[in-house]
């Protein structure tokens, strides 16, 4: 196991791998097992320059290329990306401990979604005409330059795609830094890329816990940075970049609201509420993990709910028959397991679950909570993990306060026949990407993002290249200039 998936080296710079052995070693252990099985180092300072001087020198080759050019390295890049989804899915499986029914159907097939969307796109990407007169305005739509791009754990290649198809559509290049807990998938990512033909430089992967980050984001080379990671992260790397005017995406977590109607299709609600609930071991950050269920519907929906998670495969992920894998990390475990403490503590009733597992690796029960009330840390605080707290309610304007009351607005979801209800709840909804009568679906064709403190700018979709490039306007005079002297 070990051969397959030890890296050639930790770091891609430049188009080509290379090892600097002096960087703090970062494990990467299997979370089905526990076992260490590979390692790669901390981007040392020479590491941190090399990145960063290939993608500004190589962000001037790709800019000069016309659109449909860069366009057609993304497609090609999309296109091996499909080729290889097997082993890329394997590999996804190994970094993140999700099982493979998961990963060969969203992981690498939504990165390659992005490269081919955004690849389409590059050619397109035109200024405007505006008369004024005799005289006109022309705009140019320009990269913004060197980008970095600091990824999470939980979809490391998709995360990675996501932040470089639009980037490099505009011409700019990235420095992107994975999360350390799943080092292994971006690197894939970047010899994708080079093997379809993308200048070496313009997207580089280093590895490295937040000091690397740190020195990323501050570095004055640095025209943008875009995170995926938790609130607090978000709110210190924003005030870093700020402090050097730089752009920023921020897509951060959320403690979202699913909103269940008494009308509601039951067999659909219980199904966007494991979607939304227990999908990759609860490990997304735009879950509805606050599900509010209207009190007549209430106990056949908790019933069905405990029915459908008995059918749960929880088992090796690399198994194509599991539904169900482990946690990422020990300490995610630790984490999730501390909040089903609280939970317990505060008084909510288990309904099913709420206990690790008793077999190698991190691997807990999908848990629900019933009789939770607004003010339980359960309800208040993001556990990025499979728990899900199911709140009462019985009036359609109590439950829309209730579900804005909250610092986060990433995500919303509403299950309702009632197709003016439905519109008209996730219209008074505080939050970025919402949902009718489903749960997490994220096309790249849609943006992607929240609102409060749930993130900044978008990902995914035309907006998103709103992120990554900037206007310049030009004023043409065609008669004299006039001056008061």
């Amino acid at each position: 196991m070990t051969a397959t998936v030890q890296p050639t080296a930790s770091h891609f710079i430049n188009g080509a791998y290379i090892e600097d052995s002096s960087g703090t070693e970062i494990p990467v252990i299997y979370a089905a097992t526990g076992e260490q099985i590979a390692t790669v180092h901390d981007a040392t300072a020479d590491i941190i320059e090399m990145a960063l001087a290939s993608a500004k020198a190589g962000q001037k080759i790709w800019a000069a290329m016309t659109g449909t050019e860069r366009g057609r390295v993304l497609r090609r890049a999309a296109d091996i990306m499909r080729d290889r989804n097997h082993e890329l899915s394997v590999l996804e499986t190994y970094d993140t401990g999700k099982p493979m029914s998961e990963t060969l159907y969203v992981d690498a097939t939504s990165g390659a979604d992005a490269l081919e969307y955004f690849g389409g796109l590059a050619g397109s990407l035109t200024g405007e005409h505006i008369p004024m007169g005799q005289d006109w305005v022309y705009t140019v739509r320009e990269p913004l330059g060197l980008c970095v791009g600091i990824g999470a754990w939980n979809y490391p290649t998709q995360i990675a795609c996501w932040k470089a198809a639009p980037a490099l559509a505009c011409g700019n290049s990235m420095v992107f830094k994975p999360s350390e807990v799943t080092p292994l998938c971006a690197l894939k990512v970047a010899e994708i890329f080079i093997e379809a033909g993308l200048p070496a430089g313009v997207f580089n992967v280093i590895q490295g816990r937040g000091e690397v980050g740190g020195a990323l984001v501050t570095d004055p080379r640095v025209d943008k940075v875009s995170l995926t990671g938790s609130a607090p992260t978000g709110k210190k790397v924003y005030a870093a970049a700020a402090a050097g005017m730089k752009h920023v995406t921020m897509e951060l977590g959320g403690k979202s609201p699913l909103i269940i109607f008494d009308d509601a299709d039951l067999e659909n609600a219980v199904g966007g509420a494991i979607l939304a609930n227990f999908y990759s071991s609860g490990q997304v950050c735009s879950n509805g993990t606050r599900v509010f269920v209207q009190s007549g519907i209430k106990e056949a929906f908790l019933a069905r709910l405990a029915e459908r998670l008995d059918t749960a495969v929880i088992g090796d992920p690399m198994d194509g028959a599991t539904t169900f894998g482990p946690m990422v990390s020990e300490n995610q475990l630790d984490i999730a397991l501390s909040y089903i403490a609280k939970g317990k503590d505060e008084g909510a009733r288990v309904v099913y679950g709420g206990n690790a597992l008793d077999r190698e690796g991190w691997y807990i029960q999908p848990t629900v909570f019933a009789d939770v009330n607004d003010g339980m840390v359960i309800a208040r605080e993001e556990i990025f993990g499979p728990v899900m707290a199911v709140l009462d309610f019985d009036d359609e304007d109590d439950v829309i306060a209730r579900a804005n009351d909250t610092e986060f607005g990433l995500a919303a979801g509403v299950f309702t026949s009632d197709l003016s209800r439905a519109h008209r709840v996730i219209g008074a909804m505080e939050a970025g990407s919402c949902f009718i009568n489903s749960y997490n679906d994220a096309p790249v064709e849609a943006p992607f993002g929240g609102v409060k403190a749930s993130g900044v700018g978008r990902e995914n979709s035309k907006e998103a290249i709103k992120h990554y490039s900037q206007v310049k306007s030009v004023y043409v005079r065609m008669g004299d200039v006039e001056a008061p002297f």
